[in-house]
């Protein structure tokens, strides 16, 4: 038998062990909503791009939703992110609270929290940075460039956004929990207000840069439904997704809010960059919605098949997700290469293509997953008998200090792309121009941090 197959067969067994060891206690739903949401991010933005080449023979990617407004009206069901983020309240709420509960000395859990979070999520990241970044150096140095190329190193690191918003929910994953406890739907609230009160100085008194506070409102508002649903209190989801979906659709229908809830080309409002009162709405209807769905979903779980399946797709979706903009844009560079005609998009030879590209871009990324999955789910690194005692004076300061570089890092390079290595591209990230080699140094200084300052939290505890 060889490696590879022995390997293969390996991680089946591994899943099917893993399933098969699933406590009764365990919410299968959340892992459903975890692995659904990044699906359906991935196969939109398969859907959604538009490469062309242009009169002058220029590489241009476009957005169907773009060509094809009457199309927009799908992103109040495609724009799945508000799921992935009220999951991770549901999660990150367990998570402290368990942690809390094992520590016996009176210390700050906090570095632990934040290492035992962020390490599935950062180690794919770092080496997908890595890979790409060696790349743009590489293309440099040989003076490759232009075309679709270009085109790459530019638009790979845009979902590294999505990273960078999550890494801020677990780092005030404690304080906003302790408000949650002590005021319940109250503090939920208080976001929500802050939020319309972004929006209100926003559009109403035009008052500058405040709209940029709504990355932290709208998202952290999402997470905290995460920690309502840990406690058992979504009890009535049909009013929330109710309330939400009216929201919206009045403030589409009456205030400067468009109809996509994913950011389009052109547009002088985005519902996405920076998020308005209007997403979140959107995310309300979202989260009631899939809750209303909750029992027949979760019956449907319980199928040993079923189950083993999302068991092994929650293995591997950090990884897909940060690899699927490579995939499509590889099959495009293969369109390219073999002068495959590229035709105009929402045309009926586009419409044609669709399949074959889609089924292409999956066969893709599953090569990619096999090659990096592996730093998904690093090896549990035993205790260091003499490793030294933190302080717990700066363990955590240090550990948040850690959170907030690659918070900022991984936010600049999504703004910057790689391509930005060399050409001095920079992008004001609140009121902060920040360049990619500027992004890449914060977020590997920042996960060395979180790492170093966990890991000896942990080997002490």
């Amino acid at each position: 038998m060889s490696a590879s197959v022995r390997a293969n067969v390996s991680a089946v067994a591994s899943v099917s062990e893993l399933a098969a060891a699933t406590p009764s206690t365990r919410d299968r739903y959340v892992d459903f909503l975890r692995v659904a949401s990044l699906g359906t991010v991935v196969l939109g933005h398969w859907l959604m791009a538009a490469v062309t080449t242009g009169g002058d023979g220029r590489i241009e990617v476009g957005n169907l939703l773009a060509v094809e407004p009457r199309l927009q009206i799908l992103t109040w069901a495609l724009q799945i992110m508000p799921v992935f983020f009220f999951v991770g309240g549901f999660s990150h709420a367990l998570s402290y609270r368990s942690l809390s509960r094992r520590a016996t000395d009176g210390r700050s859990v906090y570095p632990a929290f934040l290492r035992a979070r962020l390490q599935r999520l950062l180690r794919p990241t770092m080496v997908f940075i890595g890979v790409w970044g060696a790349a743009a150096v590489l293309l440099h140095l040989m003076g490759q460039g232009g075309g679709l190329l270009d085109v790459a190193l530019r638009l790979v690191a845009q979902p590294l956004w999505f990273i960078g918003i999550y890494l801020a929910m677990v780092a005030f994953t404690p304080p906003l929990l302790g408000l949650h406890e002590r005021f319940g739907w109250g503090a939920f609230g208080g976001l929500v207000a802050a939020a319309a009160l972004v929006d209100a100085l926003r559009f109403a008194l035009d008052v500058p840069f405040v709209e940029f506070l709504n990355f932290a409102f709208v998202w952290l508002a999402i997470h905290q439904l995460g920690f309502l649903r840990a406690d058992g209190r979504l009890t009535r989801p049909y009013l929330l997704a109710g309330i939400g979906l009216t929201g919206a659709a009045l403030l589409v229908a009456h205030g400067p809010y468009p109809l996509s809830m994913v950011g389009m080309p052109g547009e002088k409002v985005s519902n996405m960059a920076p998020p308005t009162f209007a997403l979140l709405c959107h995310g309300l209807w979202l989260v009631g919605a899939v809750e209303w769905l909750r029992g027949p979903v979760a019956r449907w779980l319980e199928r040993p098949k079923v189950w083993r399946t999302v068991v092994a797709a929650n293995g591997i979706s950090m990884t897909a997700f940060l690899w699927h903009l490579s995939a499509m844009l590889g099959v495009y560079g293969a369109l390219l290469a073999f002068d495959v005609p590229l035709p105009a998009p929402a045309s009926g030879a586009w419409w044609a293509q669709l399949p074959l590209r889609t089924a292409v871009a999956a066969v893709l990324t599953a090569i990619l997953v096999a090659a990096f999955r592996g730093f998904e789910r690093p090896a549990a690194r035993p205790p260091r008998a003499n490793a030294p005692r933190r302080s717990a004076a700066y363990a955590g300061p240090v550990a948040a200090l850690g959170a907030t570089l690659c918070l900022f890092g991984v936010l600049g390079l999504s703004m910057v792309g790689f391509g930005g290595l060399f050409e001095g591209r920079s992008a004001l990230l609140i009121a902060v121009q920040v360049t990619a080699p500027t992004a890449v140094a914060m977020t590997l200084a920042g996960w060395l941090l979180v790492e170093l300052i966990g890991r000896g939290e942990r080997s002490s505890t």
